[in-house]
């Protein structure tokens, strides 16, 4: 039997407002645009969003006026891709990223808190954010309580990958002084 290849109909940053503008697409749908498709994303539990507030305390009270700390907001990656990340330090701006959306070079770090999304936060998330030279990426996968931490981002893949569980230590490369115990990142035992 041949195989049939289906043409996809792949999307601009550009088209996926035109569409949030013309009421296709809601201001309450969960999605993204990932490589010009667009994903739903998978509904947030309960552990999921307690980590991620516990990584906003961390950052918010650490952290200070060094960087915005953005939660779940769009990061821009080029023409075709703009998804919403957990958690980002982003560089500070007077204006708080209101004339455009946070690009690359305006992350220090980007967190993605995995639970049901593993797989797909790893093998795609992590890729696109590689190709797109965000320079830290954490995944915090909640199955396995370990953060592994992405640095030096080239356009296959992070060169450096380093994981880490409770009873280690971790730091942002941009803010090295601040030394997070992983076990306030992860849930309770």
């Amino acid at each position: 039997m041949a195989a049939i290849e289906i043409a996809r109909r792949r999307f601009t940053v550009d088209e996926y407002y035109q569409m949030a503008r013309a009421g296709i697409l809601g201001e309450d749908d969960r999605v993204e645009l990932i490589e010009g498709e667009i994903i739903e994303m998978v509904p947030i539990g309960t552990q999921h969003a307690a980590c991620v507030r516990r990584l906003l305390h961390i950052f918010s009270t650490k952290i200070g006026d060094n960087a915005l700390v953005d939660t779940q907001n769009p990061l821009r990656l080029g023409q075709n891709s703009e998804p919403q990340p957990d958690l980002m330090l982003l560089k500070p701006r007077d204006d708080y990223y209101a004339t455009f959306h946070p690009r690359p070079e305006d992350v220090l770090l980007l967190v993605e808190v995995a639970d049901t999304s593993l797989a797909y936060d790893r093998e795609v998330k992590v890729s696109l954010y590689a190709k797109g030279r965000v320079n830290e990426v954490w995944l915090v996968n909640l199955q396995t309580q370990q953060v592994t931490a992405y640095r030096q981002p080239s356009p296959s893949g992070y060169r450096e990958v380093k994981e880490y569980g409770h009873g280690d230590h971790i730091s942002p490369l941009a803010f090295p002084g601040l030394n997070i115990p992983v076990q306030y990142i992860l849930p309770g035992d």
